[in-house]
């Protein structure tokens, strides 16, 4: 067996439409497609995925998202929801986008309606180095992003052969990669 990489992330919106938006002007995203003709509902779906009795999955949607994972939105009826979980709780609690340009991408998650947690900040410890910067935002629903960028060799690569997964470097997609 071999694991690949991450292929999605999946995250519950509570508008479909806003969050489409909002991947979509804050990070270039790409719709690629809705999966249901209907919504899906029952006892099956219930114990498929864990979900509470009565919850109806409404819409999915499939995004594109730059080089990595592709996101998976979904949209839930008939069952109390929480707000989303802020990165002290337990569970998955965050993703994070890399980009080039953290001070742009900032300011057009802003634009998209999402709300900076802080301005961009240099990464500590084993992520430092120079050009290395973070930062935390949520979505206009209340979803935890961070947005990374490591342009620089990283303080904890002097003590391990292994690595970080990196962008690969833009390339010209219209010839064929060998």
């Amino acid at each position: 067996m071999t694991v690949r990489a991450i292929e999605h992330i999946g995250i519950t919106v509570p508008d479909l439409e806003q969050a489409t938006r909002f991947f979509t002007e804050a990070f270039g995203a790409e719709k690629i497609y809705d999966m249901l003709d209907e919504p899906l509902t029952g006892p099956e779906v219930e114990a498929g995925l864990g979900i509470p009795s009565g919850a109806t999955i409404e819409s999915i949607r499939m995004m594109r998202l730059g080089d990595g994972p592709n996101l998976e939105l979904f949209v839930y009826s008939g069952a109390p929801q929480r707000p989303p979980v802020v990165p002290s709780d337990y569970g998955l609690q965050h993703f994070c986008v890399y980009v080039d340009d953290i001070d742009k991408a900032a300011g057009k998650l802003e634009d998209a309606g999402g709300t900076l947690l802080s301005q961009p900040n240099d990464l500590p410890g084993g992520d430092a180095g120079a050009g290395n910067r973070y930062l935390y935002a949520r979505t206009p629903w209340g979803s935890t992003i961070e947005l990374v960028s490591y342009p620089s060799v990283q303080a904890y690569e002097a003590g391990t052969m292994l690595r970080r997964w990196r962008p690969r470097p833009n390339a010209d997609h219209s010839q064929q990669e060998l």
